[in-house]
C-alpha cells in the first residue's frame, strides 16, 4: 500500500532532493517534481539553477544552487562544467537531513551524507561520458577536444565509482539501466519507471496520416540520421519535430520526403503525433518517454531493440523492434510494421502503465519500506 505523504514526512522530517541541474525541463526533471509532491517540505540541491524557467513550478520551494551557478554563462553551458560537477555536489552540507533522494545521470549521486541519513539514488543512467566510449564517438568533437576527453576519462571513472558507493539504495528507471548499474557499479537496483503524463494523450483522438514521425532533440545518440535515411530509401514521408547539434547530419542523410519542422510548440505536438503513421525511435535510450507518449496517443512505435524501449514497447503488439542501428535493419522493421495491424486500444492501455500515479505508488512503497526498517533497527 502506498504510504501517504504525511507518513513519509513523519518518517523523514528533513528531506532533500539532489538533481544534476535545473535548466531546460525534461524527463528527469519530472521525477524531481513528483518527488517534491511526495515530500512537500523537501529542499532541492542542484549545480546550476535557471530561476526564471522554474519560477512557477518551484514556487515556494527552497532551492540551493552550487558555486557553479555563479560562473557567467553557466546556465547555458553547464555541460562544459562536467569536470567541476563532482566538487559542486560534494560542497553541499546535507548532514542534517534524514532522507536524500538523488536524481542522477552524472554527479548528483556523489553528494556526501551523514551516516544516519538514508540516501536513495534514482539513477537515470550511470554517467555515459565515463562508461560508454561510443557515446562520445558520435559527438562532433574536434581533435583537441577528443584528446582532452580521453585524458579526462580515467578521472571521470574514478570519481564516478567513488560516488557510486555513496547511495544506500539504487532505483533504476528501466531494466536496461538496472543492468548497467550492475555492470559498472556492481550494485543492485530496483526498477521503477519514470512518470509520464499520459492522460493528455489518452484523451486525444487518433487521425493517422501517411507520414512517419521523429520527435525530440536531434542529438547524435538519437540517430535521427538513420530514421531519415531509411525513409528516403523506402520513399516514405517523414517529419522531424525538433532541433539540435546533429541536425546537419540528419539533413545530409535525408531524402526529398523528409520535412524538418524545427521546434514545434506543445500545443501543436499533439495533432502532429496523432496524425503519424508510426513513431520512429532508432536511438538507444535509457528509458524513453516519447514512445510511451506515442502509445498513449494510439501511435505504434518502431524502435531500436537495445535500451529502455524494451520496457515500454511490446514487439508485434504496440510496435516493432529493429535489431541493429543500421539503415537496412530500420528499413526491414518499417516493412514488418507495414505488414501488421495494431489495436489502438491495446496501445493506449499499455501506456497507462507508466502514469505518474504508478510512479508515486512504487516510490512511496519503497520509501515506506525503508522507513519501517529504520524504525525497527
Amino acid at each position: 500500500m502506498k504510504p501517504e505523504p504525511t507518513s513519509l514526512t513523519t518518517a523523514f522530517p528533513r528531506a532533500a532532493i539532489a538533481h544534476e541541474w535545473l535548466t531546460i525541463p525534461g524527463g528527469s526533471e519530472k521525477v524531481v517534481v513528483e518527488m517534491l509532491d511526495m515530500l512537500p517540505e523537501a529542499e532541492v540541491f542542484t549545480s546550476v539553477y535557471d530561476v526564471e524557467t522554474w519560477r512557477e513550478t518551484l514556487a515556494g520551494r527552497t532551492v540551493h544552487a552550487s558555486f557553479l551557478d555563479r560562473i557567467p554563462g553557466a546556465r547555458r553551458s553547464y555541460s562544459k562544467l562536467l569536470p567541476l560537477m563532482n566538487a559542486a555536489f560534494e560542497s553541499f552540507d546535507l548532514s542534517d537531513f534524514d532522507l536524500v533522494v538523488s536524481s542522477s545521470h552524472s554527479c548528483a549521486k556523489n553528494v556526501l551524507t551523514h551516516p544516519g541519513t538514508l540516501h536513495v539514488c534514482y539513477c537515470h543512467t550511470p554517467m555515459r561520458h565515463a562508461w560508454e566510449p561510443r557515446f562520445l564517438a558520435n559527438e562532433p568533437l574536434s581533435a583537441p577536444a577528443a584528446f582532452a576527453a580521453r585524458l579526462l576519462l580515467g578521472r571521470l571513472r574514478r570519481d564516478d565509482l567513488a560516488g557510486a558507493s555513496r547511495p544506500d539504495l539504487y532505483v533504476a528507471n528501466s531494466r536496461h539501466v538496472q543492468a548497467r548499474i550492475a555492470k559498472y557499479y556492481r550494485r543492485d537496483a530496483r526498477v521503477i519507471h519514470p512518470p509520464v503524463e499520459v492522460d493528455v494523450h489518452l484523451r486525444r483522438p487518433r487521425d493517422p496520416g501517411d507520414y512517419y514521425l521523429v520527435l525530440g532533440r536531434v542529438v547524435p545518440y538519437k540517430r535521427v540520421d538513420l530514421a531519415v535515411a531509411a525513409c528516403s530509401m523506402l520513399r516514405r514521408p517523414v517529419k522531424i519535430a525538433g532541433t539540435g547539434r546533429a541536425i546537419d547530419a540528419a539533413r545530409a542523410a535525408a531524402g526529398p520526403g523528409s520535412e524538418f519542422l524545427g521546434y514545434v510548440p506543445d500545443d501543436e505536438l499533439g495533432d502532429l503525433l496523432a496524425g503519424a503513421r508510426a513513431l520512429l525511435f532508432p536511438g538507444e535510450e535509457d528509458f524513453g518517454i516519447v514512445p510511451v507518449e506515442a502509445q498513449a496517443a494510439g501511435v505504434p512505435v518502431i524502435a531500436y531493440s537495445g535500451g529502455g524501449a524494451r520496457d515500454s514497447v511490446i514487439d508485434g503488439e504496440t510496435g516493432v523492434f529493429c535489431e541493429a542501428q543500421t539503415v537496412a535493419s530500420l528499413c526491414a522493421a518499417i516493412l514488418r510494421f507495414e505488414d501488421r495491424t495494431f489495436d489502438e486500444a491495446a496501445l493506449r492501455d499499455n501506456a497507462r502503465r507508466f502514469g505518474p500515479e504508478r510512479f508515486r505508488s512504487e516510490m512511496g512503497e519503497l520509501l515506506g519500506e525503508q522507513a519501517r526498517l529504520r524504525a525497527e533497527a
